[in-house]
């Protein structure tokens, strides 16, 4: 997985596999999510990221990891 930040296209897009994308669906204004050719999803596109997000911080990542129930 990665996470890639264009400013210049004001643009951030979150790479789920490395597999080529073979077609795309807008899903929300300006979210736009990347199929594969067995229509498994293989990454995410936020387009106009400081209108969508203008308080968000991307010098700053957080990950975290919920713990598996059980």
């Amino acid at each position: 997985m990665k996470l890639t930040i264009d400013h210049e296209a004001d643009a951030l897009y979150l790479s789920l596999s490395e597999a080529a994308a073979a077609t795309s669906q807008e899903v929300a204004p300006g979210i736009v999510v990347d199929f594969d050719a067995a229509g498994h999803a293989v990454g995410i596109e936020m387009l106009h990221l400081s209108r969508c997000a203008p308080d968000a911080d991307i010098q700053r990542l957080l990950f975290e990891r919920i713990p598996l129930a059980g």
